[in-house]
């Protein structure tokens, strides 16, 4: 039987839970996985459903009787086929690690997406990239030609289909048009705990403060640099005998960790952009499991 996951907003009101339970149970299918929030401050409500068709009625019939449900509640909706993978476009600039961590975790199998290209302004990567069989793009980027760089990475992003961008550590800012373009579908890591320290150098700026915590954190991109919408966040303990370089070393852990757990959020269809923050439901059981151990 094939898996499901239904994802739902709209504005909170008496019956939603009801309804959609209600609507798939006549349908024949089997919820096995329920998470749901309702945000008193502006009044919406978010749900993600993993389900199973028990009794062979098709993801289309689904959909279209679920239609006038969504209809009476105002739904922003959508049906994702559990198995499908997302097609996903990495961007890395001269730090490697977390570009790695993605590509082994992607090759065991525990991040079940499609990359479809690696895109770098440098070439440092480029045979690790070769040799997993994944089409390299190497874009120069400079002042003078950013807008001729932005248009071909655009050109790559529609001929891969690319349905989501990981910056893994690219150290372009990219434009505010590129931004509304692919808004909710750029995900980024930033090196510290944000808000604090945002933009450039961020462990030197940690290191000026003499903060005992640093981190990292993965967000959505917006036109605002290192203020989109908060996926995920960790942090790691430091002390006064730890230097600048020490704080690079000991965050490329916690960034690659982050960055991974963001992707797999996104991927499973488990996070809701809601302002300037996210809804981020927990995992369903047995979305961490690899197809292999190592």
């Amino acid at each position: 039987m094939k898996s499901h996951v239904l994802t739902v907003s709209c504005q909170s009101t008496r019956g939603i839970v009801a309804a959609i339970t209600g609507y798939l149970a006549e349908k024949g299918c089997y919820i096995s996985d329920s998470s749901q929030f309702d945000d008193l401050e502006t009044g919406l409500f978010f749900m993600r459903l993993t389900f199973l068709s028990q009794e062979g009625v098709s993801e289309d019939d689904i959909k279209a009787g679920f239609a006038p449900v969504a209809k009476k509640y105002a739904m922003t909706w959508r049906f994702n086929d559990s198995d499908e993978r997302m097609k996903v476009l990495l961007m890395v600039s001269r730090f490697g690690h977390c570009l790695n961590d993605l590509l082994y975790r992607w090759k065991i199998g525990a991040l079940p997406i499609d990359i479809v290209g690696v895109v770098s302004n440098h070439f440092d990567y480029q045979k690790v990239i070769v040799n997993h069989d994944i089409p390299f793009h190497h874009i120069k980027v400079t002042k003078e030609n950013k807008p001729q760089a932005e248009a071909r990475l655009m050109e790559v992003v529609e001929q891969s289909g690319a349905e989501l961008i990981v910056l893994a550590r690219y150290m372009q800012v990219l434009s505010d048009a590129v931004c509304k373009k692919m808004s909710g579908r750029i995900i980024n890591i930033h090196h510290s705990f944000l808000p604090s320290f945002k933009g450039a150098n961020p462990y030197k700026q940690a290191f000026e403060r003499g903060v005992k915590l640093i981190g990292a954190t993965a967000h959505y991109v917006t036109e605002d640099l290192d203020e989109g919408p908060i996926i995920e966040q960790d942090v790691a303990r430091i002390t006064h005998a730890q230097s600048a370089e020490d704080y690079v070393s000991i965050g490329r852990d916690v960034e690659s960790q982050v960055l991974a757990r963001a992707v797999h959020a996104h991927i499973h269809h488990r996070t809701f952009m809601n302002g300037n923050k996210t809804i981020v439901f927990p995992p369903s059981p047995g979305s961490y499991a690899s197809e292999r151990m190592g």
